[in-house]
């Protein structure tokens, strides 16, 4: 009883599925990776535009502290001693 060897046989499933698990892997690390390029990019955005406003934030509280200084200084000298 001789077998024929045919391309159905254990061996070459075998090797077929190695093939597919090992594509697996490597196309779910290239998702991965660009999913962590765009949310490091969207939040480098993020970062900047929020340094931004932090600047306009303190740029306004100077000229509105040096508007308070120069408003009691104006308010002291003009008070009667």
């Amino acid at each position: 009883m001789a077998s024929n060897p045919s391309s159905s046989s254990p061996d070459n499933n075998a090797s077929s599925r190695n093939s597919t698990t090992d594509a697996a892997p490597a196309e779910l690390s290239a998702v991965v990776d660009e999913l962590l390029n765009s949310l490091s990019n969207k939040f480098a955005g993020v970062s900047s535009e929020i340094f931004a406003k932090m600047d306009e934030m303190s740029r306004r509280l100077d000229n509105l502290e040096a508007a308070l200084q120069s408003s009691e200084g104006r308010e002291g000298n003009d008070s009667p001693k």
